[in-house]
């Protein structure tokens, strides 16, 4: 005679407890927040690198052209258009 088999009950359902649902979510939001954060810096600080690298030296003078070979700020100014006027040549002023 073969006995009956005997099943264990089932375990006792449990219910989700709402508190941590909400601290998961919390937490997923935090961290994404953080990490949207983090991205956008990143993206800051490519961009200020390679603006910096492009940029690197780079200035511009308004200084008259040929200037370099001359033997005197008079002569290197003499012939500059944006310096003529009709005064006296006598009475000359150099901003440096």
């Amino acid at each position: 005679m073969s006995s009956p088999q005997v099943t264990p009950p089932p375990p006792p359902r449990q219910e989700p407890d709402p508190g941590m649902a909400s601290s998961e979510i919390d937490i997923a939001v935090i961290a994404g927040v953080i990490a949207a954060v983090a991205f956008v810096l990143v993206c800051l600080l490519l961009l200020m690198l390679h603006y910096m690298y492009r940029h690197k030296g780079t200035y511009h003078t308004n200084e008259a052209k040929g200037t370099e070979f001359a033997e005197s700020a008079d002569a290197a100014l003499q012939d500059d258009p944006s310096l003529q006027d009709n005064s006296d040549s006598s009475r000359k002023e150099y901003f440096i």
